[in-house]
């Protein structure tokens, strides 16, 4: 086999962004890395092992007819999340920030390809600056309710009381179906310490890619819902701030009409983590969309030696 040949080192941008957040070193921490189409999809799930937040996001040139960009998010676990979350608000958040869009003043809006299907992102510019992100998501799926308080109770490291029995628990997708389950009260949902196995395990029987436990006791004015997010089925202990479940939460409390349809739900995410997020789904009949803001903390440059045998 002939030795390899080593040719000009491949080097892409990177920038660190705080998602669902107005200061730094709160929300939801993002890395972003856009021309990514200069890598494969193995270093892309490389990338995301090293960076090792919940996920890593790779800005690529789109695929379908009418999107003007293709997103990509990994887990440091390798797993690909299709969901338009965190993951896409905070990339669109850095593009329209660093003067990578072609931006309207009042709003602009665009189409983003994720897990093969379009979806629309509205970008509100003042002095053509982003002031704040809004990305549809998919029309809301739900599932049977669940009746699995106990074993749900047991995996979440509380007592079958500790869970609301006003509402069931419930798989709600609007890209990506998640596993909601009513705590009663605040301190129910602070006090969970759950058994990642034990929870994996429910999540694959019920169809659920992740668990966002809520209470809608309000944490504060003009807060709908007070929530925590677990993922092990893809490695994640907690997410801080998780907009593919905050989507179907929104739907969930519309359906149980626990909220009027067409009201902004305004949801309280990541305090336990000390990452204090805040969320805000709109119901309208538009559809399910979650709005935004970010901060960039930080840019660089990765860097690979690129060889050919």
């Amino acid at each position: 086999m002939s030795a390899p040949v080593h040719l000009a080192e491949v080097s892409v941008p990177f920038a660190w962004v705080d998602v669902f957040a107005d200061i730094p070193l709160t929300g939801n921490p993002l890395p972003v890395v856009w021309e990514a189409e200069l890598l494969d999809e193995g270093t892309m799930r490389a990338v995301a092992r090293e960076f090792n937040q919940s996920e890593t996001t790779f800005v690529l040139p789109p695929t379908l007819p009418g999107a003007h960009r293709r997103l990509r998010s990994f887990t440091p676990s390798g797993a690909e999340v299709t969901g338009a979350g965190h993951n896409t608000l905070g990339a669109w958040w850095l593009l329209a920030s660093a003067g990578c869009l072609d931006l309207t003043e009042g709003t602009t809006t665009l189409i983003q390809e994720i897990g093969g299907r379009t979806l629309p992102v509205r970008i509100d510019v003042t002095d053509g600056q982003p002031t704040a992100i809004l990305q549809f998501q998919a029309p809301p799926e739900m599932n049977a309710p669940l009746d699995i308080r106990e074993e749900l109770a047991l995996a979440l490291g509380l007592k079958p009381e500790n869970l609301d029995t006003s509402m069931s628990p419930q798989v709600v997708s609007t890209g990506a179906a998640h596993l909601l389950v009513p705590a009663t009260d605040r301190a129910a949902v602070d006090r969970a310490a759950p058994d990642a196995p034990r929870l994996a395990r429910l999540l694959a029987q019920a169809g659920g890619q992740g668990c966002y436990l809520f209470t809608s006791e309000p944490p504060s004015t003009g807060t709908h819902a007070y929530t925590r997010f677990f993922n092990p089925t893809v490695g994640i202990w907690e997410d801080p701030a998780t907009g593919s479940a905050a989507g179907p939460l929104a739907a969930y409390l519309v359906a149980h009409e626990r909220i009027a349809a067409g009201v902004a739900v305004n949801i309280e995410q990541g305090h336990r983590m000390g990452r204090p997020s805040r969320l805000t789904v709109h119901t309208g009949s538009e559809g399910i969309a979650i709005a935004g803001r970010g901060v960039t903390l930080a840019e660089g440059r990765l860097r690979f030696p690129h060889t050919r045998e």
